[in-house]
């Protein structure tokens, strides 16, 4: 068999390590993995697969930086091209980004059977890039692994239950594998009580003022409860405040740091006594390491993290950040569960159903 995996964002490296690093081992599988580009800078990208031991991509379309619908069209292009000449008997794409939907748009024009690892999510925000892109896949998916309960459900809902598998999430595996290595570990920042980050939607992030605001709020913020805000600022993140002549030293509170690399950013997680972030995997990882997590966002796909009470989604209302801070601050969580995303033997479950796929008449 010959499987094509599509990636191109930090998310979609972390949830390959599992399933890419399984396959590897199957001597009657051959994977060939393209590298749409999206993400370039190599702390978001070249690190992760040197660090979780990912192959290495055969393919590098280099295509970034470009509005949505040109972007997802230069990608759908050249994936097509490769598909043609690679004649894979299946394509496999993870996640929401804009690389996933077209992934899947190439090898669904061309009936090569699909499969959508991270299937079924739903914010039920249709402004958001990341809601459409995961609904149009689901709906061209030839196999779907779901993450969730809610997840499954979802998919149901709008009635696709062909070939739904719930499997759990492959995010657990790889966080479980790698907290082991860190849990012992002193934080990487430096910082003994600090409060991290992360912040990189473009609807957060393309207001300057907004932007400036919020850092200016959380600056006053972790200086009532001394505890320092550590931000690695994503690259299109640092482009705008660059642009805009943000004045870092002004936000004495705040550590603006470079991207850090996935064992780095657990390590960060499992020791921060806060998490704020508009992130969808940020806030998985936050429950993963039983993290309190303030999501700054007004919606968010991964529901039943906000059940547990352990994540509350406040958008970039100050008032509301402010609240959730002094609540988490002090809140004694030390019984919180983690039972949410499955055991952390998604991927060789994922695996397990791929091997019984007939391989395409070619």
């Amino acid at each position: 068999m010959k499987i094509i995996t599509i990636l191109g964002a930090r998310p979609q490296f972390i949830k390959a390590s599992i399933l890419s690093n399984l396959i590897k081992k199957e001597p009657d599988i051959e994977e060939i993995i393209i590298h749409t580009g999206q993400h370039f800078d190599s702390m978001m990208s070249d690190v992760f697969f040197n660090e979780l031991d990912i192959p290495k991509p055969k393919y590098n379309l280099n295509i970034s930086s470009l509005s949505h619908g040109a972007m997802t069209g230069r990608m759908t292009e050249e994936i097509e091209k490769i598909l043609l000449d690679e004649k894979p008997d299946l394509v496999l794409v993870y996640g929401d980004t804009n690389s996933t939907l077209a992934g899947a748009l190439s090898a669904s024009k061309l009936n090569i059977p699909v499969v959508h690892i991270e299937a079924g999510l739903r914010s039920f925000y249709n402004k958001m890039p990341e809601e459409v892109n995961r609904k149009l896949t689901d709906h061209i998916s030839d196999y779907l692994f779901c993450p969730t309960e809610m997840a499954e459900w979802n998919l149901k809902n709008e009635g696709i239950v062909k070939n739904v598998n719930l499997v759990g999430d492959v995010m657990y595996d790889s966080f479980m594998y790698c907290s082991e290595l860190e849990k012992d570990k002193k934080p990487v920042c430096g910082d003994d009580s600090y409060c991290l980050l992360t912040l990189h939607r473009q609807e957060n992030t393309d207001k300057f003022d907004v932007l400036n605001m919020l850092f200016k709020s959380l600056n006053n913020i972790s200086k009532i409860y001394d505890c320092r805000i550590v931000f690695p600022v994503h690259p299109r993140v640092n482009l705008i405040l660059k642009t805009n002549k943000f004045k870092f030293n002004e936000f004495e509170n705040i550590l603006f740091i470079e991207p850090v690399s996935y064992i780095n950013m657990i390590n960060l997680e499992l020791n921060a006594k806060i998490i704020l972030t508009d992130s969808g995997g940020v806030q998985k990882e936050a429950y993963f390491a039983k993290t309190p997590c303030i999501t700054l966002r007004e919606q968010t796909e991964w529901e039943e993290l906000v059940t547990t009470k352990m994540n509350v989604l406040t958008g970039l209302d100050l008032n509301k950040i402010s609240k959730a801070f002094n609540d988490f601050m002090n809140m004694n969580y030390n019984n919180f569960n983690c039972d949410l995303y499955g055991d952390g033997k998604t991927g060789q479950k994922i695996l397990s159903v791929i091997k019984t796929i007939k391989k395409r008449d070619v």
